[in-house]
């Protein structure tokens, strides 16, 4: 259910990797709301490793854990970490699969986790466009993680995750971030 948004990567994905990806990332779509309904802000992230099994899936807590930190990325990471016991995840050649494309903060996690590749649904400026949520500056960052190994493949099943966006916003939800002057 793929929009007219292209795709953009930061390495040739193969055919079947692309297509399980965006089955991932739809999956993550349509369970996105449950998790909402309950509190969770509206992002979802998933890791798997090289043979498809789940390591991981958490939402974003900021609000239910009153941690700003506690974005669905860094979840999920954390949540790997202590599955294997370790704070390096290189040697398990894990892939992570986010909602939407993760804000400054997630990518300093993702970095230093050893997470391999990257796969997220909506964009950083449609997320801030629909919500107003501030996903920080994030300068030439797929091409700063290519150069460090790390696969990048985005704007997959963007209209799914635009109307959960959407959705997020009508019902009032919390838009967190810091007050500013």
């Amino acid at each position: 259910m793929q929009q007219k948004t292209d795709v953009i990567t930061n390495k040739r994905i193969n055919k079947n990797k692309l297509e399980q990806a965006r089955a991932i990332i739809a999956k993550l779509q349509i369970e996105l709301p449950k998790y909402i309904a309950r509190g969770h802000g509206p992002f979802l992230a998933a890791i798997y490793d090289p043979d498809g099994h789940l390591i991981a899936k958490k939402a974003n807590r900021v609000v239910l854990g009153k941690c700003s930190h506690h974005h669905a990325e860094m979840e999920a990471i954390s949540a790997a970490e202590k599955n294997f016991n370790t704070y390096d995840l290189s040697k398990y050649n894990l892939s992570l699969y986010v909602t939407s494309e993760p804000c400054i903060m997630c990518l300093g996690g993702i970095m230093w986790s050893g997470i391999r590749e990257v796969y997220f649904g909506v964009p950083s400026k449609t997320v801030e466009k629909i919500t107003g949520f501030d996903e920080g500056f994030k300068p030439d960052w797929i091409n700063e993680f290519k150069r460090r190994g790390i696969t990048v493949c985005g704007n997959l099943e963007t209209s799914v995750g635009e109307k959960v966006l959407r959705d997020y916003v009508k019902q009032k939800r919390t838009v967190y971030k810091p007050k500013r002057k």
